[in-house]
């Protein structure tokens, strides 16, 4: 498996569609704060200003283009500067709508030459999930005229989305649901060849000789790791590796290596068919007394405690 679906489902990533709006001029929504998600809202038709919370200049998201706000943070979404201090909590616009889940979010004043088709949704992570793919994202990204920069099938997918959403379909939730993961996936892919390639924590993602380290770390975990060993599968030296992959991923490289363990740990510990000592082994941890002790100080909690809080 590639090393950003690897990462991907060990964050139990599952992505769920909100609604497909029609606002009308006047509107506004302010959008809460929701912690271990990634809001997205694409713009299937006509546009609208988005004001992510701690960013000082509100985002001009235009038809075609996509925005996603991947640490939760509220933000507000509004027709047009003069509407924005107007603009009511999501939980009040969708009471005044009486929008029930399915179909189309109706809102705003009903100017209707000024329609606004939004499709809005989030992907969801496991509290306790890590890696900085995730943690090192900027505050929002704003992909402009998203479909047809990032190729035909992708401007397919996205009119896809955009035409089965909330239009009650038999398994039309389901598969725009599925093909907004894939979305994700692939604005990932397309930040870390451009911006995020520049990022320490996401730049080694990009560079070939660390990712070539990470993605034999992430196919074989249990193996007795060092940073030479890493080293000789990144071709480089043991020093000009070492010091790569800090300027590059903003950790140690054994650190690195520990930090994901645990979280393939953590994963394993809610399968029951797997004892303590076989998630150890597989984790690389020949003791399970060395296992639980590096276990509880990167969760505050035991392994045994952890699989039946699970």
């Amino acid at each position: 498996m590639d090393l950003i679906s690897d990462i991907l489902l060990r964050l139990a990533m599952q992505g769920t569609l909100y609604f497909r709006t029609s606002f009308t001029s006047p509107w506004g929504v302010d959008v809460p704060r929701h912690p271990h998600v990634a809001r997205f809202h694409f713009a299937h038709q006509g546009g609208c200003l988005i004001r992510v919370d701690g960013v000082a200049s509100p985002v001009t998201l235009r038809q075609g283009d996509l925005v996603i706000v991947p640490h939760g943070a509220a933000h507000r979404l509004y027709c047009d500067p003069s509407n924005e201090a107007g603009a009511l909590p999501l939980d009040r616009v969708l009471e005044l709508s009486g929008f029930t889940g399915k179909g189309t979010l109706v809102y705003g004043g009903g100017q209707a030459d000024s329609e606004t088709q939004l499709i809005c949704g989030h992907f969801a992570f496991d509290p306790m999930g890590w890696h900085p793919l995730i943690d090192r994202l900027p505050p929002f990204l704003h992909i402009v005229n998203y479909g047809e920069t990032a190729g035909q099938w992708l401007e397919h997918t996205l009119r896809l989305i955009g035409d089965e959403a909330g239009r009650g379909g038999l398994g039309g939730d389901l598969i725009a649901q599925k093909m907004s993961e894939i979305i994700f996936a692939q604005v990932l892919r397309a930040y870390l060849t451009g911006k995020g390639a520049e990022l320490p924590g996401l730049a080694g993602l990009a560079d070939l000789q660390v990712r070539r380290a990470l993605e034999a770390v992430h196919a074989a975990p249990e193996t007795d790791w060092t940073v030479a060993a890493m080293a000789r599968v990144a071709g480089l030296s043991r020093t000009g590796f070492s010091q790569r992959f800090t300027a590059t991923m903003a950790m140690t490289p054994m650190a690195y290596v520990t930090r994901w363990r645990m979280q393939i740990a953590r994963d394993d510990l809610k399968n029951p068919h797997l004892s303590l000592p076989d998630v150890a082994e597989t984790v690389g941890y020949g003791s399970d007394a060395a296992f639980a002790r590096v276990f509880k100080k990167e969760f505050g909690i035991s392994p045994a405690a952890y699989r039946r809080a699970a």
